[in-house]
């Protein structure tokens, strides 16, 4: 329980260096690119609910109108969850090439003695970085799998709730201390397998960000504030065991 409520602190000790000397650049660009997306998205999301509206009140007997009122606020929560959803791929999208220069970032303010090996160009990462959120996402949907089928198994439905929070829980933390690992050039399986070894550290991380992302106005600010908590957390409480040889067990 120790390390849970440990790796739940981390979750949102990004906050306080958002705004610091030598991090805010690497927060502040992708925030302003998707914030200008996110109003695009917003305006034509709005204009294309209102189109439907109205194309389905001409369509319908004037007796129904005031059907088509009920249903304007289930269309609108619907579009609202469709654009977060999408919203969010769009975020990690473009600000993976940022994000695994912050993490780098903010290890070397940590700890300026620290000398992971040389990261990769903005250049490099600006291509090489999308792509393996892409592959990420795959991997997700895969781990994902036995979850989905457990909605065909009736008497698991009262544990699925506690099963989807723990998946999602994992997840953001395989995806948000993937940055400070991989920028010492630990392989995903070397990432899992120390992950598994502090799985409980793991995620309370994982469930803190989880916290985050829900609250109105900081969920602009999750994704950046998860990659400074995961790089804490990593330079803190992970790094030692893959210096002493602790993380170089890839079995499982």
């Amino acid at each position: 329980m120790h390390d849970f409520l440990t790796g739940l602190k981390y979750g949102f000790r990004g906050l306080p260096w958002l705004w610091r000397k030598g991090v805010r650049l690497y927060v502040v660009v992708p925030l302003l690119i998707n914030s200008l997306l996110f109003a695009v998205a917003i305006i034509w999301a709005g204009s294309r609910i209102d189109g439907m509206v109205s194309r389905l009140q001409d369509a319908a007997p004037g007796y129904l109108d005031w059907i088509i009122w009920l249903l304007w606020p289930v269309f609108v929560l619907l579009a609202l969850l469709g654009l977060f959803f999408g919203f969010t791929l769009l975020a990690n999208l473009i600000g993976s090439p940022f994000n695994g220069l912050l993490a780098e970032r903010v290890e070397r303010l940590v700890d300026p003695e620290s000398h992971p090996p040389d990261s990769l160009s903005l250049v490099t990462e600006l291509f090489s970085a999308p792509l393996e959120e892409l592959r990420k996402l795959m991997h997700v949907f895969l781990l994902a799998v036995p979850l989905i089928l457990l909605w065909l198994v009736p008497p698991a439905y009262p544990f699925l709730p506690f099963l989807w929070a723990a998946f999602g829980a994992w997840v953001l933390a395989l995806e948000y201390l993937d940055y400070p690992l991989s920028n010492w050039n630990l392989t995903t399986r070397r990432q899992r397998a120390l992950l598994r070894k502090r799985r409980m550290l793991a995620l309370g991380f994982g469930s803190g960000v989880t916290v985050l992302t829900t609250i109105p106005v900081l969920n602009f600010v999750a994704m950046p504030a998860a990659v400074i908590g995961g790089t804490l957390l990593w330079s803190e409480q992970l790094k030692m065991e893959i210096l002493a040889g602790g993380g170089d067990d890839e079995s499982g």
